[in-house]
């Protein structure tokens, strides 16, 4: 019988530049070696210091390494030092993030405590300025960011490219022999407003190690073909999001796929995936998802997976969908505190079946497992403990028995690290 070889199935990642975006002694690296970090973005009125330092703090507890604030006037620049102290207070060391539109050089500029609370500012070139105030205005950001020693993301959209400049590409096509069609113009004017924007601040002297760059668009394909020539192009690191990914189920699969592909080819330093909230849905879904989309692609892990099959005719009882829910909710919540207590705990793989199909096969692939009885079935189910059958549990409390197994795995055998 012939080797069968397999071929690794995730490209060398992309080297970028390394940034490191700091309050305190709080450091997130972006870029070069580090893991490709999740970010998220507030929904408040940042003149609401309480109410956005609230759902900051939410945010970094679901996951958010880093976080965007609006700062669009001269009361929510105001506003950004308190947001900080306050979260400060809190114990919340996550960095903040300005986004500023149009009048972000005046802020930055009248507003020094704002400029020095963050950690981050987010530049778009499309909005800067128009004719001769562009270049000015955007050099009073870059000087801003040189004065207080932060990071820049130069962050175009295709919802505000720089009309003039794509004019100027539109106009350079039209004169081709064989001109192209209007989306690969569009794109080549993304990237080029991208990385022109970022040799003029490195030619005002600015780091470009500080530099971070995002080219959003709201279409799968596009996202991919447009980030695909950025990081062809350019060693700046990249941040990955699809601008107005839309809501629920939607919003969710095209991030999933776009920053997937993207992820899995090595492209990309930090993440965001940009969920419209569903009523009464939490802010923090969006970081869920950018979390579980690292995980499944094993570049990172956050909390323990817990493996659950779908259900069928053989389990029309609902025990295994249950308990499935139960742990997963469990250990969710119990994450925040375990990170420190037990170091590795994020890397547990918990199965919950439900019947003998593949309940048995499963529960050992894992590092501990259970196979309920489906239809039919005799009344036990086998628990699995590193890939051995360790007992056999019985009667109408298996759910608080393998809850209370589970507590017990952990405590062995990530608390002996500490």
């Amino acid at each position: 019988m012939s080797e069968l070889m397999i071929p690794e199935a995730r490209p060398a990642p992309r080297r970028s530049r390394q940034a490191r975006v700091v309050w305190g002694s709080r450091v997130v690296t972006i870029g070069g070696d580090a893991p490709v970090r999740v970010q998220s973005m507030t929904n408040t009125d940042t003149v609401d210091v309480i109410g956005t330092a609230i759902q900051v703090k939410e945010l970094s507890i679901a996951g958010s390494e880093v976080v965007r604030i609006t700062v669009n006037t001269p009361e929510a620049a105001e506003a950004v030092p308190h947001i900080r102290d306050q979260l400060d207070r809190m114990g919340i060391d996550t960095p903040l993030v300005g986004d500023f539109h149009y009048n972000g050089h005046r802020l930055l500029t009248d507003y020094p405590a704002m400029a020095q609370a963050l950690s981050k500012y987010r530049i778009n070139p499309g909005n800067v300025g128009k004719g001769e105030k562009k270049d000015k205005q955007f050099a009073q950001m870059i000087e801003a960011a040189m004065k207080y020693d932060k990071v820049v993301r130069i962050g175009v959209n295709w919802g505000s490219l720089d009309q003039e400049l794509l004019a100027q590409f539109m106009d350079e096509n039209a004169r081709r022999a064989q001109p192209w069609d209007a989306k690969p113009v569009m794109y080549q004017a993304l990237v080029e407003s991208a990385l022109t924007s970022a040799a003029y601040a490195c030619e005002l002297g600015y780091n470009p190690d500080n530099i971070i760059i995002s080219c959003k668009v709201s279409g799968v394909q596009d996202l991919i073909s447009v980030y695909r020539e950025l990081a062809r192009r350019c060693d700046y690191a990249l941040h990955l999001g699809l601008t107005e990914a839309g809501m629920g189920t939607k919003g969710t699969v095209a991030s999933s796929v776009a920053l997937g592909i993207l992820a899995q080819e090595g492209i990309g330093d930090t993440i965001r995936v940009s969920l419209t909230p569903q009523p009464g849905e939490a802010r923090t879904q969006e970081v869920v998802v950018a979390l579980e989309i690292l995980q499944a692609l094993g570049l990172r892990h956050f909390n323990p997976s817990v493996t659950a099959c779908p259900g069928c005719g053989r389990t029309t009882s609902t025990t295994f969908q249950e308990l499935a829910k139960q742990i997963d909710d469990f250990l969710r919540l119990q994450m925040p505190v375990w990170r420190n207590k037990y170091p590795g705990v994020e890397e547990l793989k918990v199965a919950v079946m439900g019947c003998i199909v593949n309940g048995p096969g499963e529960s050992k692939h894992a590092d501990i497992g259970i196979s309920l009885p489906g239809t039919g079935e005799a009344p036990a189910a086998p628990v699995f403990i590193d890939g051995e059958k360790a007992m056999t549990l019985r009667g109408d409390k298996i759910a608080q028995e393998f809850h209370a197994i589970v507590e017990n795995y952990i405590e062995k055998r990530y608390g002996a690290t500490v």
